[in-house]
């Protein structure tokens, strides 16, 4: 049930995504370097580690390990665009990111999935196809972002129109996700979310602070700040549970708890900054 309703959500996301984009947003990579860099560095490397090291501190169970290193080096959510508008953020640099994270985690994902397949070992009978997640992932999520790139490229104004239904959907059509998610689990998620909880937002937490550490090393400006610290604390959660669930690659819906747990954690702590950034400016 929940693969079928992850999926098209995924696939809508990404789609909307393409719809949003621009060549400019492309020529950032060349013109802006550090808070480019900044964001991937961030994402791409930062994060992975960083869940590693919460997962083992926390001594998680097998699953909920892969779990959590699966939403870590997921790509950024389309939804971090949004919040960096409402933080008074720099949100052309925030879609770049959101742009290069979702087409280099392409790539990523297997690499870093395999091997937290193989760090667990013989503790979890979990296998990882890494020819299918890699054949999901250019299915699910670049074929959408071209799709919607060439639309916009070719016809601007439909895909304007096409942007300002989804964004509407978008967003509810998660909250189901979420909704049918905790009710096939509730006995799992609530008897594990004080410390499965707790460990998600403390990783929440260190990769927003990671963000900041590396906004202040590479000196980027407030707005730009305020982007990375929302771009590397905000993973798409329903790519992690596309993943998870797919019966071409994990097919455990225990791996996508944490998931599940991330996506509720990530959008209060992250409102919470938000509400702190615009009262500080």
């Amino acid at each position: 049930m929940t693969i079928l309703i992850v999926l098209p959500i995924l696939t809508l996301l990404m789609f909307d995504l393409g719809l949003t984009l621009r060549p400019h947003d492309f020529r950032l990579i060349l013109q802006r370097p550090l808070p480019i860099a900044a964001g991937l560095v961030g994402q791409i490397i930062l994060l992975p580690l960083i869940a590693w090291g919460v997962g083992s501190a926390f001594h998680l169970t097998p699953l909920f390990f892969l779990g959590i290193i699966l939403i870590a080096c997921s790509p950024s959510g389309s939804s971090s665009n949004v919040f960096s508008m409402l933080a008074r953020g720099d949100v052309a640099l925030s879609v770049t990111l959101t742009a290069c994270s979702s087409i280099i985690t392409l790539f990523t994902v297997p690499l870093i999935m395999a091997w937290a397949t193989q760090s667990v070992g013989t503790a979890t009978s979990v296998q990882l196809p890494v020819g299918n997640l890699l054949i999901q992932n250019i299915l699910l999520m670049a074929v959408p972002i071209l799709i919607g790139l060439g639309i916009r490229m070719k016809w601007k104004t439909a895909a304007q129109r096409i942007h300002n239904v989804l964004r509407h959907i978008a967003f509810p059509a998660l909250i189901l996700l979420a909704t049918i998610f905790f009710l096939q689990h509730r006995e799992t998620i609530v008897r594990e979310f004080p410390s499965l909880g707790l460990c998600i937002t403390v990783l929440i937490l260190l990769a927003m602070g990671a963000g900041t550490l590396l906004s202040l090393i590479m000196h980027l400006n407030g707005a730009e700040r305020r982007t990375i610290v929302i771009e590397v604390g905000m993973q798409n959660a329903a790519q992690a549970i596309a993943v998870a669930c797919s019966p071409l690659v994990f097919n455990n819906e225990t791996i996508a708890i944490p998931a599940i747990i991330y996506a509720l954690m990530m959008n209060v702590l992250l409102l919470l900054y938000v509400g702190l950034a615009k009262r500080k400016k």
